[in-house]
């Protein structure tokens, strides 16, 4: 397996990554790949031919071997560190379908336009394809230290194993080859899964509090807007809700106004034309 191709595709990933994801991926590179190419290949090498058992039997040896052994640990690891590393792909191929969009949009609307502020970030669909893959890959890693546990009973290598499987003729013993240096590996792997997984749910718990922290200040604005545009409303003197009609104790308080003492002046007027009809014609003396 070229682990450069798989490192150089992998490292796209990060900078679209947050600070833990960052992290994340340190880790797989330095604690996981590099581990496992420098040191792990060459520690179990060729297991089966290291794997002594105290009989000429034919075929003992190797019912025995697939027996304790039915899955290697250097090629399950080598699974792990694929299966866990494409959710991350998802996440590459997702910004490059946003780049996609956005030169077809531009070559459509010309090169001012703009589809998306920036396709790389975290933001609708993109959000929650990063999302998704921090759970994808959460439970791979669960579920690869459950198999490691599952098949090899435990995580710790015994130096001597008991063999009763025909073809053996009787109970074999058998010895695994660098059983220590095995058994450190196997638990320095696990540490770092282990590691891995808790870096994932860091990265989950951020994504979620930082989305519904953004949503709670996105309602308390649209809530201060409300309240400010209902507050001026109120407060508008020329509002015609804001004119409340005057008490009758307001109005014995004033003094008549011209739209109240005009509707005594007609008898007034009655009064002065009587007055002028009795009253003899002066001038036409």
């Amino acid at each position: 397996m070229d682990w450069k191709t798989f490192q150089a595709l992998l490292s796209g990933v990060n900078k679209y990554s947050t600070a833990f994801g960052r992290v994340w991926l340190s880790v797989v590179f330095v604690f996981r790949v590099m581990v496992y190419v420098v040191a792990a290949e060459r520690v179990w090498g060729d297991e089966q031919k290291d794997f002594d058992c105290n009989t000429k039997q034919p075929g003992c040896s190797n019912v025995c071997y697939d027996y304790f052994f039915p899955i290697s640990h250097i090629r399950l690891w080598a699974l792990q560190l694929i299966f866990i590393s494409c959710p991350s792909f998802l996440v590459v191929m997702h910004v490059a379908y946003r780049d996609d969009r956005e030169r077809k949009y531009r070559a459509k609307h010309g090169e001012e336009a703009k589809l998306y502020n920036n396709t790389g970030k975290k933001h609708g669909g993109l959000w929650w394809t990063y999302l998704i893959s921090l759970f994808v890959k959460t439970g791979i890693e669960v579920a690869f230290l459950y198999i490691l546990h599952h098949v090899y009973d435990s995580f710790y290598l015994p130096r001597l194993v008991k063999c009763e499987v025909a073809p053996c003729p009787n109970q074999v013993d058998c010895y695994i080859g660098h059983p220590t240096e095995k058994k450190v590996f196997t638990y320095f792997m696990v540490g770092a899964s282990a590691l891995c997984i808790i870096l994932n749910i860091c990265e989950i718990v951020y994504l979620i509090a930082k989305r519904m922290v953004r949503i709670v200040n996105k309602i308390k604005r649209r809530h201060q807007n409300v309240a400010v545009h209902h507050h001026d409303y109120h407060d508008d003197p020329f509002n015609s809700s804001n004119l409340q009609p005057p008490s009758k104790m307001d109005l014995k308080d004033k003094p008549p106004s011209f739209r109240t003492a005009s509707g005594l002046r007609p008898n007034g007027l009655k009064l002065e034309e009587r007055i002028r009809a009795s009253a003899p014609n002066l001038l036409s003396a």
